[in-house]
Protein backbone atom coordinates (compact mmCIF):
# COMPACT_ATOMS: atom_id res chain seq x y z
CA UNK A 1 0.00 0.00 0.00
CA UNK A 2 2.81 2.39 0.86
CA UNK A 3 4.53 1.51 -2.39
CA UNK A 4 1.33 2.36 -4.28
CA UNK A 5 0.98 5.71 -2.48
CA UNK A 6 4.62 6.61 -3.18
CA UNK A 7 4.50 5.68 -6.85
CA UNK A 8 5.36 8.47 -9.32
CA UNK A 9 1.89 8.44 -10.80
CA UNK A 10 0.15 8.91 -7.44
CA UNK A 11 2.58 11.63 -6.38
CA UNK A 12 2.04 13.48 -9.65
CA UNK A 13 -1.73 13.31 -9.26
CA UNK A 14 -1.43 14.61 -5.68
CA UNK A 15 0.68 17.58 -6.76
CA UNK A 16 -1.76 18.41 -9.55
CA UNK A 17 -4.67 18.27 -7.12
CA UNK A 18 -2.90 20.60 -4.69
CA UNK A 19 -2.08 23.02 -7.54
CA UNK A 20 -5.70 23.00 -8.75
CA UNK A 21 -7.01 23.58 -5.23
CA UNK A 22 -4.55 26.49 -4.79
CA UNK A 23 -5.67 28.06 -8.09
CA UNK A 24 -9.32 27.76 -7.07
CA UNK A 25 -8.77 29.71 -3.88
CA UNK A 26 -9.43 33.43 -3.86
CA UNK A 27 -6.76 35.97 -4.80
CA UNK A 28 -6.74 37.35 -1.26
CA UNK A 29 -6.11 33.89 0.19
CA UNK A 30 -3.24 33.30 -2.22
CA UNK A 31 -1.82 36.70 -1.36
CA UNK A 32 -1.93 35.94 2.39
CA UNK A 33 -0.32 32.54 1.92
CA UNK A 34 2.50 33.99 -0.17
CA UNK A 35 3.23 37.42 1.30
CA UNK A 36 1.80 37.49 4.83
CA UNK A 37 3.78 34.60 6.23
CA UNK A 38 6.64 34.66 8.70
CA UNK A 39 9.04 33.05 6.21
CA UNK A 40 8.40 35.76 3.61
CA UNK A 41 8.75 38.48 6.27
CA UNK A 42 12.10 37.04 7.34
CA UNK A 43 13.35 36.92 3.75
CA UNK A 44 12.19 40.50 3.16
CA UNK A 45 13.98 41.82 6.24
CA UNK A 46 17.18 40.00 5.26
CA UNK A 47 17.09 41.39 1.70
CA UNK A 48 16.49 44.95 2.94
CA UNK A 49 19.34 44.64 5.44
CA UNK A 50 21.67 43.27 2.74
CA UNK A 51 20.70 46.07 0.34
CA UNK A 52 21.31 48.79 2.94
CA UNK A 53 24.65 47.23 3.88
CA UNK A 54 25.81 47.00 0.26
CA UNK A 55 24.73 50.58 -0.47
CA UNK A 56 26.58 51.83 2.61
CA UNK A 57 29.78 49.95 1.73
CA UNK A 58 29.58 51.11 -1.89
CA UNK A 59 29.12 54.69 -0.79
CA UNK A 60 32.11 54.55 1.57
CA UNK A 61 34.31 53.08 -1.18
CA UNK A 62 33.13 55.10 -4.18
CA UNK A 63 32.58 58.51 -2.60
CA UNK A 64 36.30 59.47 -2.50
CA UNK A 65 36.61 58.65 -6.21
CA UNK A 66 33.53 60.69 -7.09
CA UNK A 67 34.85 63.58 -4.99
CA UNK A 68 38.22 63.49 -6.76
CA UNK A 69 36.65 63.40 -10.21
CA UNK A 70 34.20 66.17 -9.36
CA UNK A 71 36.78 68.52 -7.82
CA UNK A 72 39.06 68.20 -10.85
CA UNK A 73 36.35 69.80 -13.02
CA UNK A 74 35.49 72.61 -10.60
CA UNK A 75 36.34 76.25 -11.15
CA UNK A 76 37.80 78.51 -8.48
CA UNK A 77 34.32 79.84 -7.69
CA UNK A 78 32.97 76.31 -7.17
CA UNK A 79 35.80 75.42 -4.78
CA UNK A 80 35.04 78.31 -2.42
CA UNK A 81 31.25 77.96 -2.76
CA UNK A 82 29.95 76.07 0.29
CA UNK A 83 26.77 75.11 -1.58
CA UNK A 84 28.73 73.09 -4.13
CA UNK A 85 29.25 69.49 -3.03
CA UNK A 86 29.79 66.99 -5.84
CA UNK A 87 28.23 68.64 -8.88
CA UNK A 88 30.11 71.79 -10.01
CA UNK A 89 28.07 74.80 -11.10
CA UNK A 90 30.71 76.03 -13.55
CA UNK A 91 32.60 72.95 -14.78
CA UNK A 92 35.67 73.46 -16.95
CA UNK A 93 38.80 71.70 -18.18
CA UNK A 94 41.32 74.39 -17.20
CA UNK A 95 43.24 72.13 -14.80
CA UNK A 96 43.57 69.32 -17.35
CA UNK A 97 44.64 71.73 -20.10
CA UNK A 98 47.28 73.29 -17.84
CA UNK A 99 48.68 69.89 -16.83
CA UNK A 100 48.88 68.75 -20.47
CA UNK A 101 50.59 71.93 -21.68
CA UNK A 102 52.63 73.23 -18.73
CA UNK A 103 53.63 69.89 -17.21
CA UNK A 104 54.24 68.11 -20.55
CA UNK A 105 51.82 65.30 -19.84
CA UNK A 106 52.28 63.38 -23.08
CA UNK A 107 56.07 63.46 -22.79
CA UNK A 108 55.84 62.10 -19.25
CA UNK A 109 53.31 59.51 -20.43
CA UNK A 110 55.66 58.27 -23.16
CA UNK A 111 58.69 58.08 -20.85
CA UNK A 112 56.76 56.27 -18.14
CA UNK A 113 55.24 53.83 -20.64
CA UNK A 114 58.64 52.94 -22.13
CA UNK A 115 60.20 52.48 -18.69
CA UNK A 116 57.28 50.41 -17.38
CA UNK A 117 57.10 48.16 -20.47
CA UNK A 118 60.85 47.54 -20.42
CA UNK A 119 60.96 46.73 -16.69
CA UNK A 120 57.80 44.63 -16.95
CA UNK A 121 59.13 42.47 -19.80
CA UNK A 122 62.60 41.97 -18.28
CA UNK A 123 61.28 41.22 -14.79
CA UNK A 124 58.69 38.79 -16.16
CA UNK A 125 61.31 36.75 -18.03
CA UNK A 126 63.91 36.79 -15.24
CA UNK A 127 61.41 35.89 -12.51
CA UNK A 128 60.00 33.11 -14.70
CA UNK A 129 63.46 31.56 -15.12
CA UNK A 130 64.33 31.88 -11.43
CA UNK A 131 60.93 30.58 -10.29
CA UNK A 132 61.24 27.58 -12.62
CA UNK A 133 64.67 26.81 -11.20
CA UNK A 134 63.41 26.88 -7.62
CA UNK A 135 60.38 24.74 -8.48
CA UNK A 136 61.94 21.99 -10.61
CA UNK A 137 65.61 21.67 -9.65
CA UNK A 138 67.14 20.43 -6.43
CA UNK A 139 70.50 21.91 -5.51
CA UNK A 140 72.45 22.69 -2.39
CA UNK A 141 71.11 25.53 -0.26
CA UNK A 142 68.05 25.90 -2.50
CA UNK A 143 65.81 26.24 0.56
CA UNK A 144 68.02 28.90 2.08
CA UNK A 145 68.21 30.86 -1.16
CA UNK A 146 64.45 30.75 -1.56
CA UNK A 147 64.08 31.91 2.03
CA UNK A 148 66.24 34.91 1.16
CA UNK A 149 64.01 35.60 -1.84
CA UNK A 150 60.95 35.60 0.41
CA UNK A 151 62.83 37.78 2.89
CA UNK A 152 63.17 40.51 0.25
CA UNK A 153 59.38 40.84 0.33
CA UNK A 154 59.40 42.07 3.94
CA UNK A 155 62.53 44.26 3.95
CA UNK A 156 61.51 47.96 3.86
CA UNK A 157 62.89 49.62 0.75
CA UNK A 158 63.73 52.74 2.72
CA UNK A 159 66.50 50.85 4.51
CA UNK A 160 68.25 50.29 1.16
CA UNK A 161 67.71 53.78 -0.25
CA UNK A 162 71.08 55.31 0.63
CA UNK A 163 73.10 52.22 -0.33
CA UNK A 164 71.36 51.95 -3.72
CA UNK A 165 71.83 55.65 -4.40
CA UNK A 166 75.55 55.51 -3.64
CA UNK A 167 75.99 52.27 -5.58
CA UNK A 168 74.61 53.72 -8.80
CA UNK A 169 76.04 57.20 -8.25
CA UNK A 170 79.54 55.68 -8.09
CA UNK A 171 78.95 52.50 -10.10
CA UNK A 172 81.97 50.23 -10.43
CA UNK A 173 82.98 46.55 -10.79
CA UNK A 174 85.32 45.80 -7.90
CA UNK A 175 87.29 48.97 -8.67
CA UNK A 176 88.08 47.89 -12.25
CA UNK A 177 86.24 50.80 -13.90
CA UNK A 178 87.93 53.41 -11.73
CA UNK A 179 91.33 51.84 -12.39
CA UNK A 180 90.78 52.05 -16.17
CA UNK A 181 88.82 55.32 -16.49
CA UNK A 182 90.10 57.10 -13.44
CA UNK A 183 86.55 57.51 -12.13
CA UNK A 184 83.41 55.43 -11.67
CA UNK A 185 80.20 55.63 -13.71
CA UNK A 186 77.34 57.91 -12.71
CA UNK A 187 74.20 55.99 -13.68
CA UNK A 188 71.70 58.37 -12.10
CA UNK A 189 69.10 59.97 -14.36
CA UNK A 190 69.35 57.02 -16.77
CA UNK A 191 67.47 53.78 -17.29
CA UNK A 192 70.48 51.74 -16.17
CA UNK A 193 69.70 51.47 -12.42
CA UNK A 194 66.24 50.06 -13.02
CA UNK A 195 67.49 47.94 -15.92
CA UNK A 196 70.25 46.36 -13.83
CA UNK A 197 67.89 45.73 -10.92
CA UNK A 198 65.39 44.08 -13.28
CA UNK A 199 68.00 41.93 -15.04
CA UNK A 200 69.45 40.66 -11.77
CA UNK A 201 66.02 39.89 -10.28
CA UNK A 202 66.32 42.60 -7.62
CA UNK A 203 63.70 44.99 -8.97
CA UNK A 204 60.62 46.28 -7.19
CA UNK A 205 58.50 43.35 -5.87
CA UNK A 206 60.60 40.77 -7.73
CA UNK A 207 60.58 38.53 -4.65
CA UNK A 208 56.81 38.28 -4.93
CA UNK A 209 56.98 37.52 -8.67
CA UNK A 210 59.51 34.72 -8.12
CA UNK A 211 57.34 33.25 -5.39
CA UNK A 212 54.27 33.31 -7.64
CA UNK A 213 56.11 31.66 -10.55
CA UNK A 214 57.55 28.99 -8.25
CA UNK A 215 54.09 28.16 -6.91
CA UNK A 216 52.75 27.94 -10.45
CA UNK A 217 55.55 25.70 -11.76
CA UNK A 218 55.18 23.35 -8.79
CA UNK A 219 51.72 22.55 -10.15
CA UNK A 220 53.07 21.60 -13.60
CA UNK A 221 53.37 17.77 -13.89
CA UNK A 222 56.95 16.48 -13.98
CA UNK A 223 55.90 13.92 -16.61
CA UNK A 224 55.86 16.64 -19.28
CA UNK A 225 59.53 17.41 -18.76
CA UNK A 226 60.50 13.76 -18.35
CA UNK A 227 58.89 12.82 -21.66
CA UNK A 228 60.72 15.71 -23.34
CA UNK A 229 64.04 14.58 -21.85
CA UNK A 230 63.41 11.04 -23.12
CA UNK A 231 62.85 12.43 -26.63
CA UNK A 232 66.27 14.07 -26.47
CA UNK A 233 65.25 17.62 -25.57
CA UNK A 234 67.59 19.57 -23.30
CA UNK A 235 66.69 21.70 -20.29
CA UNK A 236 66.62 25.01 -22.15
CA UNK A 237 64.73 23.63 -25.12
CA UNK A 238 62.18 22.01 -22.83
CA UNK A 239 61.76 25.26 -20.94
CA UNK A 240 61.33 27.34 -24.11
CA UNK A 241 59.11 24.99 -26.11
CA UNK A 242 57.00 23.30 -23.42
CA UNK A 243 57.05 25.22 -20.15
CA UNK A 244 56.78 28.79 -21.45
CA UNK A 245 53.69 28.15 -23.64
CA UNK A 246 51.96 26.60 -20.61
CA UNK A 247 52.71 29.61 -18.39
CA UNK A 248 51.33 32.28 -20.72
CA UNK A 249 48.51 33.47 -18.45
CA UNK A 250 50.81 33.48 -15.42
CA UNK A 251 53.44 35.51 -17.25
CA UNK A 252 50.80 38.01 -18.32
CA UNK A 253 49.81 38.39 -14.66
CA UNK A 254 53.43 38.99 -13.61
CA UNK A 255 53.88 41.50 -16.41
CA UNK A 256 50.74 43.38 -15.39
CA UNK A 257 51.92 43.52 -11.78
CA UNK A 258 55.40 44.70 -12.75
CA UNK A 259 54.03 47.20 -15.26
CA UNK A 260 51.49 48.65 -12.82
CA UNK A 261 53.88 48.97 -9.89
CA UNK A 262 56.55 50.57 -12.05
CA UNK A 263 53.93 52.92 -13.52
CA UNK A 264 52.93 54.26 -10.10
CA UNK A 265 56.34 53.91 -8.45
CA UNK A 266 57.55 57.02 -6.64
CA UNK A 267 60.34 55.40 -4.60
CA UNK A 268 62.91 54.23 -7.13
CA UNK A 269 62.15 57.11 -9.48
CA UNK A 270 62.84 59.63 -6.72
CA UNK A 271 66.07 57.84 -5.81
CA UNK A 272 67.47 57.44 -9.32
CA UNK A 273 65.94 60.42 -11.15
CA UNK A 274 66.46 64.00 -10.03
CA UNK A 275 64.42 67.04 -11.09
CA UNK A 276 66.71 67.53 -14.07
CA UNK A 277 66.49 63.89 -15.06
CA UNK A 278 63.89 61.91 -16.98
CA UNK A 279 60.43 63.51 -16.98
CA UNK A 280 57.95 60.92 -15.61
CA UNK A 281 54.26 60.94 -14.70
CA UNK A 282 54.96 61.57 -11.03
CA UNK A 283 56.29 65.00 -12.01
CA UNK A 284 52.97 66.18 -13.47
CA UNK A 285 51.45 66.51 -10.00
CA UNK A 286 53.24 69.84 -9.60
CA UNK A 287 51.12 72.96 -9.84
CA UNK A 288 51.18 74.27 -13.44
CA UNK A 289 52.69 77.71 -13.86
CA UNK A 290 49.67 79.05 -15.74
CA UNK A 291 47.29 78.36 -12.84
CA UNK A 292 47.07 81.08 -10.23
CA UNK A 293 46.61 79.57 -6.77
CA UNK A 294 46.96 82.86 -4.87
CA UNK A 295 43.37 83.24 -3.73
CA UNK A 296 41.15 82.38 -0.77
CA UNK A 297 40.78 78.71 -1.72
CA UNK A 298 44.44 78.07 -2.51
CA UNK A 299 44.66 74.78 -0.61
CA UNK A 300 41.46 73.46 -2.19
CA UNK A 301 42.66 74.45 -5.66
CA UNK A 302 46.01 72.72 -5.16
CA UNK A 303 44.10 69.64 -3.97
CA UNK A 304 41.95 69.77 -7.12
CA UNK A 305 45.11 69.93 -9.27
CA UNK A 306 46.50 66.90 -7.45
CA UNK A 307 43.23 65.02 -7.98
CA UNK A 308 43.27 65.78 -11.70
CA UNK A 309 46.90 64.67 -12.02
CA UNK A 310 46.16 61.45 -10.13
CA UNK A 311 43.28 60.64 -12.48
CA UNK A 312 45.48 61.29 -15.52
CA UNK A 313 48.11 58.93 -14.09
CA UNK A 314 45.83 55.98 -13.29
CA UNK A 315 43.53 56.22 -16.33
CA UNK A 316 45.93 54.27 -18.62
CA UNK A 317 46.16 51.53 -15.97
CA UNK A 318 42.37 51.27 -15.85
CA UNK A 319 42.27 50.90 -19.64
CA UNK A 320 44.93 48.17 -19.54
CA UNK A 321 43.02 46.35 -16.79
CA UNK A 322 39.77 46.40 -18.77
CA UNK A 323 41.46 44.50 -21.60
CA UNK A 324 43.52 42.10 -19.45
CA UNK A 325 41.33 41.42 -16.41
CA UNK A 326 40.53 37.84 -17.50
CA UNK A 327 44.21 36.87 -17.77
CA UNK A 328 44.99 38.65 -14.51
CA UNK A 329 42.34 36.74 -12.56
CA UNK A 330 43.38 33.40 -14.09
CA UNK A 331 47.04 34.02 -13.25
CA UNK A 332 46.27 34.89 -9.63
CA UNK A 333 44.14 31.75 -9.26
CA UNK A 334 46.94 29.55 -10.65
CA UNK A 335 49.71 31.20 -8.63
CA UNK A 336 48.67 29.56 -5.36
CA UNK A 337 48.63 32.83 -3.38
CA UNK A 338 44.87 32.61 -2.83
CA UNK A 339 43.01 29.83 -1.11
Amino acid sequence: MNATQNSPKVMKETKNKIRVDFERTSAWTRFKLKYLSLSFLGQLIFKIFRLVLLVGISYAILYPFFAKISSSFMSKADLVDVTVKLIPKNPNLDIYKAIIVDNSYFSALFNTAMLSIFCGLVQTFICTVVGYGFAKFKFRFSGLLFLLVVFTMVVPHETLMLSMFMKFRFFDFFGIVEMIRGESFNLLNTYWPLALLSITGLGFKNGLYIFMMRQFFRGVPDELEESAYIDGSGVFRTFLTIILPLSGSMMITIFLFAFSWQWTDDFYTQVFFTKTGLHLLNDIAETPKSLDTKFAGENMYVSAITNAASLMIITPLIIVYLFCQKQLVQGIERSGIVG
